[in-house]
């Protein structure tokens, strides 16, 4: 059992609702009518590092941290494979208010980012209400009105799979003068239709659903995908002694983790002071032809621009290697182009070679699911579910968006800062101070 899910139900800053009692708390101020209680202070949906960051901003306001699942951050705890490490170093990753361990190492584990999470959360005293899916959200010219549902599950399964769920008994509804959405850019995984794909006889998976390439020895895998969870997927069957192939069917920068013992990202933030994103790319591609070789000779081109100004203008990340290079170049991984179409045991390429797999794993990312809940056109895009203008965290009426900026870590910490500073303002300003818990 999650250790969390006893901290279902309780607060920490103000017990604002009951999230399953008939009874309501009424500490808010304010009367508990058919539409739903009001809130004295902000609604935020999702605890994973953008949610408890905010939470953990709000010092001193009141909120209501909701979770449709059994536990904080659960992208990192159901969805990750066991070698995931942070690509960045830890100094980017540090959630406001709380570095990492000196103890840890500079790319921490998955596992050691959980911990920290766990202990985030109780340094901070935040309670999620966990198992709340929130199904609506709309403003109704003064509050945002948030309808949720109580998700009950079966078990709550660390390290492993999902929660599985079993049914949604009872719903409930929340008013709030701020939303804050925080339910992130990887919230469902992305599904791509490909010609064929229901005859394959095979095993087909999500890169969410993979832990290790324990017990694939002696199969076939094709890891479709070659962005960051494509190539550490590959690297880690590899490992296993797997026969590994990966499909790459488009162009991807991929640089090297560090350049001469120095955090590539920490060496581009450093130039990138001093030198224009176009003659920063120029100083990586040159660095990185050195340390990895021409990447375009063994099947992975690259784009005709640069890698920073990629990010910027698309928001399109590098692939940081850490290892996967080198085994395509012995020949244990190998790079083959975009598939054609499924057939009962195999795949048909572009090219029109056909080969034979056993496993399939689909590395093609994930999307956000703000569009199924959130009934606003004018700040989230309806096409991706992401803010419609580059790194904007605030849109109207008290709507805010934490870690939607594409910049990791690094963005949730900023994104959360600026939020919480902005509804702390606003909480004063409107005479909410009587609210605060004694």
């Amino acid at each position: 059992m999650d250790r969390f899910a006893e901290t279902e139900g309780k607060r920490a800053h103000d017990p604002l609702y009951s999230p399953r009692g008939a009874a309501r708390a009424t500490a808010t101020g304010f009367p508990v009518g058919e539409h739903g209680e009001v809130l004295t202070g902000p609604l935020i949906v999702g605890a994973g590092p953008a949610g408890l960051a905010v939470a953990a901003c709000l010092r001193g306001v009141p909120y209501a941290l909701l979770e449709r699942h059994g536990c904080i951050a659960s992208l990192w705890r159901h969805r990750t494979y066991r070698r995931l490490r942070l690509h960045l170093p830890k100094r980017y990753c540090e959630l406001p208010g709380m570095p990492f361990p000196a103890s840890y190492p500079e790319y921490p584990s998955r596992e050691q980012f959980l911990d920290y999470l766990e202990e985030y959360v109780r340094y901070f005293g935040i309670r999620p209400f966990f198992r709340q899916e929130v199904v609506s959200a709309e403003f109704d010219g003064e509050f945002w009105c948030v309808r949720t549902k109580d998700v009950v599950v079966a078990a709550d399964i660390d390290g492993g799979k999902e929660e599985s769920v079993l049914a949604s008994a009872g719903t409930n509804e929340y008013r709030s003068k701020w939303l804050v959405v925080a339910t992130g850019e990887n919230a469902e995984p992305v599904l791509p239709e490909i010609d064929g794909i229901d005859m394959f006889k095979g095993e087909i998976m999500h890169s969410c659903e993979y832990r290790s390439g324990e017990g694939y020895q002696g199969k076939k895998v094709l890891v479709v995908g070659c962005g960051n969870s494509g190539m550490e997927v590959s690297l880690d069957l590899s490992n296993h002694n797997v026969n590994t192939s990966m499909v790459v069917r488009d162009t991807v920068h991929v640089l090297p983790r560090e350049i001469m013992g120095l955090s590539t990202f920490r060496l581009s933030l450093w130039l990138l002071t001093y030198l224009s994103v176009q003659t920063v790319d120029r100083i990586l591609l040159l660095l990185t032809r050195l340390v990895l070789g021409d990447t375009a000779q063994f099947g992975i081109p690259r784009p005709s621009i640069g890698p920073m100004e990629l990010k910027q203008v698309c928001g399109k990340t590098p692939v940081l290697d850490v290892g996967t290079i080198s085994k395509i170049k012995s020949g244990d991984i190998k790079v083959l182009p975009g598939i054609q179409n499924f057939q009962e045991h195999g795949v048909e390429f572009i090219d029109g070679t056909t080969k034979d797999f056993d496993t399939v794993i689909l590395a093609t990312g994930y999307k956000s699911n703000v569009p199924y809940w959130l009934k606003e056109n004018d700040f989230f895009s309806k096409k991706n579910g992401f803010p419609r203008k580059p790194n904007e965290w605030k849109g109207k009426n008290g709507l805010y968006a934490a870690g939607f900026s594409r910049r990791g870590l690094l963005g949730v910490s900023i994104d959360a800062t600026k939020i919480a500073d902005d509804i702390k303002q606003c909480w004063n300003d409107i005479g909410y101070e009587k609210h605060k818990t004694k």
